[in-house]
């Protein structure tokens, strides 16, 4: 009797997502953020087509928002921001990605990615280091401290 090999039916919305990275930081002062790329994968032994969605249309340009995955092979979705002004700052905007098979409709899977607009690099670098060296210090020193009537001890222990 022969078998036939069947691919094994794909749950709407189960199929794992390969997007890198998985966060935009936009900074205002820097013009060379202003334009990033995505990576999709498709590791798959099928083709995937594709769309971009995003919470704030408005203040994106998104080259390529719709397209396919050729099997075990990635595209790279550029994403421009184009609104540059203050009232934005920090504000956290999405955008989604969902794939399908090729021939289908249903959208197999879909994975989120975060994008906000900082005011300055430079700032967002001073905070990060200064937190940086803040846990550096804090985790760093442990004391020990034992009483014993008439005895006070005290050990530094470092990590």
């Amino acid at each position: 009797m022969h078998q036939q090999k069947r691919q094994p039916e794909l749950m709407e919305g189960n199929l794992p997502v390969f997007v890198f990275p998985t966060e935009l930081i936009f900074y205002a002062d820097d013009q060379s953020t202003h334009k990033q790329v995505l990576t999709l994968y498709n590791p798959y032994e099928f083709a995937l087509k594709f769309k971009v969605l995003c919470t704030a249309p408005n203040k994106y340009v998104v080259v390529d928002a719709a397209g396919a995955v050729k099997p075990q092979c990635c595209v790279d979705i550029v994403i421009r921001h184009r609104d540059v002004r203050s009232c934005h700052y920090g504000v956290i905007d999405r955008f989604r990605l969902q794939v399908s098979e090729q021939s289908q409709r249903k959208a197999l899977g879909r994975k989120e990615v975060v994008a906000t607009l900082l005011p300055s690099a430079k700032e967002q670098q001073k905070e990060e280091e200064e937190k940086r060296i803040k846990e550096h210090l804090t985790e760093s020193l442990f004391f020990e401290q034992s009483f014993q009537p008439g005895l006070i001890t005290m050990a530094i222990l470092r990590t």
